[in-house]
């Protein structure tokens, strides 16, 4: 972040260097994301009369993302600026305090209903709190705030659809009745989504899962009623787990006859190779969707595409 008002300082420079940036007197809308979910919940909303972009580089890590002076520019410039708000894009707030926005600001986190994240030593979590490790582990079951991942479960993926449809609408009346109608043909097909994957929980005597990486998918458990365990909370910064979390998630994989241990995207998943050698089983990943690879990104993958996949692998592996 140090580097943030230094770039400041540059700004002048983007005339003759770096990527282009839209007209300042463009008629089109233009609005910014900062993460991959809010960029392509927008995208699906404009559906073509806005310009679109996404501020995180293809599989940049959003937590240690830092902005450069284009992306500056492109906040203050816009109409609409969508992100997080959570601690993952906590360098949002840095751009914000530097520039004043000329347009709109829509945090996602004001859009649904949170949950509060829990660190939880061998993080035992979901909905089963008989934790029978409790007592060798003072912060098992600490809150350490409103966990932020909440475009996971496919209904908050609806709501936020539909709010940025009404903000679009709100910016440009002319076209307003193509935002909402664009907003709502996105939010059935998520509901459509969030029905298949009840259905497929439905149908499992058992919805334990055990992820050797970090946990961003509250959301998505609850929305799912799932049981999960993980060597790490959601926003968490650690890469080596205690070798009690390791043995923890490895007994928890074979007394559950698990046939696969889960990572993340963009994850070396070295814990979770460790954990799925030590009890013989798989590997899996589950994409959530907070960022694509370029290739991904080129190849026109959508949360849709990337959560039908996951479906797919759960599929498989549960």
């Amino acid at each position: 972040m140090k580097r943030i008002f230094p770039a400041l300082c540059a700004l002048l420079l983007l005339a003759s260097c770096g990527p282009a940036l839209p007209p300042e007197d463009s008629d089109r809308l233009q609005i910014v994301a900062a993460v991959f979910p809010a960029y392509d919940f927008a995208r699906s909303a404009a559906a073509g009369r806005a310009d679109v972009t996404l501020l995180l580089p293809p599989g940049a890590e959003s937590h240690s993302y830092e902005p450069t002076p284009a992306d500056i520019l492109r906040v203050q410039r816009c109409d609409l600026f969508i992100y997080l708000g959570g601690e993952s894009d906590a360098w949002v707030d840095t751009i914000l305090s530097a520039v004043e926005p000329q347009g709109e600001v829509l945090r996602m986190i004001d859009c649904v209903d949170l949950l509060e994240e829990e660190t939880v030593e061998g993080m035992r979590g979901g909905h089963d709190h008989d934790h029978e490790h409790e007592e060798d582990h003072s912060r098992l079951g600490e809150v350490v705030g409103m966990d932020e991942h909440v475009w996971t479960a496919p209904l908050n993926a609806a709501a936020v659809t539909r709010t940025i449809g009404r903000r679009l609408a709100a910016l440009d009346p002319a076209h307003a009745g193509e935002y909402a109608a664009h907003a709502e043909a996105y939010a059935l097909e998520l509901e459509a989504l969030d029905r298949d994957f009840t259905a497929f929980f439905d149908g499992l005597p058992d919805r334990t899962i055990v992820f050797g990486d970090r946990f961003p998918l509250l959301y998505f458990a609850e929305a799912y009623d799932l049981d999960y365990y993980a060597a790490f909370p959601g926003c968490g910064t650690q890469t080596e787990p205690s070798a009690a979390t390791v043995a923890f998630l490895t007994e928890k994989v074979r007394e559950e006859g698990l046939p696969a241990v889960w990572y993340i995207e963009f994850s070396n998943h070295l814990v979770a190779d460790s954990i799925a050698e030590a009890a013989g089983v798989e590997t899996a990943q589950f994409h959530t969707c907070h960022n694509v690879s370029r290739a991904d990104l080129e190849a026109g993958a959508t949360y849709l595409s990337l959560m039908r996949a996951n479906l797919e692998v759960l599929q498989k592996y549960m």
